[in-house]
């Protein structure tokens, strides 16, 4: 089996040759985002032909149906409506994909050609070269349309407090790079990546960033020896820079993932990272390097946490059967021929077993009283369901 992309083995090789074992959290970000050899930076090819979708590595939503787009539409008409109908009302989507989610949510505005379509404007934020040219390919025939679609590299392009509308991602912060440690003798140690012998190896270290500690402290569990999980302190620290860039407006978070109580229980021993190889799933990240996708389930109670602390209030957390039910997924659905394809792919995305419940959504928002949201009529979580030991920050 292929250890994975020459010149990204020898990239990361060459950085542990230099300054020893690095901790597995570099090791993901370079075989993910490696400028020119990681995984999403690069156009695949061969074999890879299509990284993402039924013939790639993994699919997502906007693979399987429109309807999550129409849905996000809907929602984002409701919103403006709270808002007082801004001008512009901004769309930012981080992490597009391949811009089919935008795609959809667009077409959907647009068949309606009304005072919210003609304020609407969509901004992506797309830093892999690769992707965005498949987005800008999906969205061709919105960029005739001049200051309709913009891109930017990242969140530093976007001003202080300078949107106001909708900010939202689909799975996006599964795919950032993560911490993994594991419990030693009663001390949580963190996974470090050598390279000896032409190979990668693990070992254990101190953790390599107080931070680490402290995200431990506030979550105020007790494991057993050699438990392991993932702490994401990038998704934190995404979170924050979000709130810090909308005004007046609301967050949107598509993930796979779990409240703190339920991602650090004790059922889950083994943690939740996973690799993506062409629809089969493996735990090993040492081969196919830069040839598959890596992740880990999103703990949406520190979103939620870190959200609230940066002026952002919690408007609801669900999954997304009960968001799209809410946003009349039934009468989409109802105009469907019941034996066709595009119904049995519409259903895959409620599936009470799979993506229904599986995908979890997070709404956060700033510069306006709670609002009641379509999105959130249903709710499958009741009590404190995003809690930490020292703040609720939801309760329903």
């Amino acid at each position: 089996m292929s250890l994975g992309h020459p010149e990204l083995i020898a990239a990361i090789s060459s950085e542990i040759t230099q300054n020893g074992p690095i901790p597995f959290v570099r090791f993901m970000e370079l075989a993910l985002y490696h400028p020119q050899y990681g995984y999403y930076m690069r156009q695949p090819d061969g074999a890879q032909a299509e990284r993402i979708g039924w013939a790639g590595d993994f699919y997502t939503s906007s693979d399987v149906h429109p309807i999550l787009g129409r849905a996000i539409a809907a929602q984002a008409r409701q919103m403006d409506e709270l808002l007082g109908h801004p001008t512009p009302f901004t769309i930012v989507e981080m992490g597009a994909g391949k811009g089919l989610l935008a795609r959809d949510c667009l077409a959907a505005i647009h068949a309606k050609q009304d005072d919210f379509s003609s304020r609407v404007r969509y901004v992506l934020i797309e830093r892999s070269p690769a992707m965005q040219a498949l987005q800008r390919q999906n969205l061709a025939p919105w960029l005739n349309q001049p200051g309709l679609v913009t891109w930017v590299e990242g969140l530093d392009a976007l001003g202080p407090r300078s949107v106001t509308g909708l900010f939202f991602s689909n799975e996006l912060v599964d795919a950032f790079p993560v911490h993994r440690i594991q419990m030693i003798g009663g001390q949580a140690q963190e996974l470090f990546v050598d390279y000896r012998d032409g190979r990668f190896e693990e070992c254990l270290k101190p953790l390599s960033t107080p931070a680490l500690g402290h995200y431990l402290q506030r979550l105020n569990q007790t494991w057993p020896e050699g438990y392991k999980t993932e702490l994401n302190l990038l998704a934190l620290e995404w979170m924050e820079q979000v709130a810090q860039r909308i005004d007046r407006g609301f967050v949107l978070t598509i993930d796979y993932g779990h409240t703190a109580q339920d991602l650090y229980g004790p059922e889950r021993k083994n943690g939740t990272f996973l690799c993506y190889y062409q629809q089969l799933t493996g735990d090993v990240p040492y081969e196919r390097i830069g040839q598959q996708d890596m992740t880990a389930h999103v703990d949406f109670t520190g979103l939620a946490t870190v959200g609230a602390a940066a002026g952002l209030n919690v408007t609801g957390f669900t999954n997304q059967m009960s968001f799209l039910m809410g946003l009349g997924v039934e009468e989409m659905i109802g105009q469907l021929d019941p034996e066709g394809p595009e119904f049995g792919a519409a259903i895959h995305l409620l599936k009470p077993d799979g993506m229904g419940r599986t995908f979890k959504i997070l709404i956060q928002h700033r510069g306006i009283e709670k609002p009641d949201l379509d999105g959130l009529k249903f709710k499958p979580f009741f009590g404190a369901a995003l809690t930490q030991s020292e703040s609720h920050v939801l309760t329903s």
